[in-house]
């Protein structure tokens, strides 16, 4: 009797193994026979036609999904490419590798002719030059912004505000003033500068190179303290082109600070004075110093007083105080016959204008006149 899936004679004698089909296991369901590229002929179609036993199915159309899947390559490939090409022809011009220059600085004492007045800060200031000037970083404005040749107005606009950072933090942060912080200054320089930002505050000298007060504004906190936070500023910006990937700033600014003894205790009615510096510093940016917010300082030319010509000022601004007075207006000697380090001890005399007068508060009321003695 035929097994259960055997032909009704039995199986074949040629199969080894006892007859038993190698291919029983092959199943040919429909989608096997679907899937086909191949098809054979019916014998009317082969009497008819003369053709050949088997014919070629038409190809299998894609689902939707697999159309959809191609279309995800082709677009994967079409951004790819679209990247590469735009990477070789770019319309941005290449920052240019350039290295910052070494700051060059000059610092001028100006001493005064007679004794430095005293009062109190309010009225130090109300009765020179500086009550006309603004507040703080009020007083430091951009003039009007306008595209160059080579740089957006966007980009001079970012020069000019990286440069007001720098004067804010540089002449009138506290903490920056009185020697107990570097941070906000020397963030906002080239890296290229930072060596020498760094060997100018901790190991200075007067080389034209390394003082400090060609950064920034420093007083010893041992002996000088603000009397008031109330500090006058007035100057001027101006920015203009140095080359296709040059942009340079000028800034023109005096600063008056209001200062007393830094001893403890309860300081003395009217130990205030007054002290000015202006500063006049030359910057220069380039693509990337934009992009990030930083700048380099090429020059700085600064006169501060009331000071005494003969102090040393090459690690802080010296202050003259209330009361106090320059031993000598004349600068240090300098002998041209020492074979050393030339040295050119630079000095100047404190004179301040007069302040205008007040106008008169009513009827046979006089100007009041401006009190003697020069006063910064």
């Amino acid at each position: 009797m035929a097994h259960r899936g055997e032909p009704p004679e039995g199986p074949s004698e040629n199969t080894p193994g006892g007859g038993e089909d190698e291919y029983r296991s092959l199943v040919f369901d429909e989608s096997f026979v679907r899937a086909a590229r191949l098809k054979e002929f019916s014998a009317q179609e082969r009497i008819a036609d003369h053709t050949p036993a088997v014919r070629s199915l038409p190809p299998r159309r894609f689902k939707a999904g697999s159309r959809a899947a191609v279309a995800l390559v082709l677009l994967i490939a079409l951004a790819f490419g679209t990247a590469v090409y735009m990477g070789l022809r770019h319309p941005y011009q290449t920052p240019v590798g350039r290295k910052a220059e070494v700051l060059r600085s000059t610092v001028v004492p100006l001493a005064p002719r007679d004794p430095v007045p005293g009062g109190t800060a309010s009225d130090l200031l109300s009765r020179s030059p500086a009550a006309q000037f603004a507040k703080g970083a009020a007083g430091i404005n951009s003039p009007p912004i306008r595209a160059t040749d080579n740089f957006s107005d966007n980009q001079v606009a970012m020069a000019l505000a990286t440069v007001k950072d720098y004067l804010v933090a540089s002449s009138l942060d506290p903490d920056v003033l009185t020697g107990h912080a570097l941070r906000p200054v020397e963030m906002l320089l080239d890296p290229d500068q930072v060596a020498q930002f760094e060997r100018s505050m901790h190991r200075p000298d007067d080389d034209g190179q390394h003082a400090p007060a060609g950064w920034l504004v420093r007083f010893d906190p041992a002996k000088v303290a603000l009397a008031s936070p109330d500090i006058r500023v007035r100057g001027t910006l101006s920015y203009s082109e140095a080359g296709a990937d040059t942009l340079e700033v000028v800034s023109d600014h005096t600063f008056t600070y209001t200062l007393r003894p830094a001893a403890s205790g309860s300081q003395r009615m009217g130990g205030a004075s007054l002290f000015t510096v202006r500063r006049e510093l030359h910057f220069r940016f380039d693509r990337e110093d934009l992009r990030l917010h930083r700048l380099e300082l090429r020059t700085s030319y600064v006169q501060a007083g009331p000071q005494a010509c003969p102090s040393d000022t090459t690690g802080v601004l010296r202050p003259l105080l209330a009361g106090e007075r320059a031993t000598s207006r004349g600068p240090a000697g300098t002998d041209p016959y020492d074979t050393g380090r030339p040295t050119g001890a630079l000095c100047g005399t404190l004179v301040v204008s007069s302040p205008s007068a007040p106008a008169p508060r009513g009827p046979g009321a006089h100007p009041a006149a401006p009190s003697p003695g020069s006063h910064p």
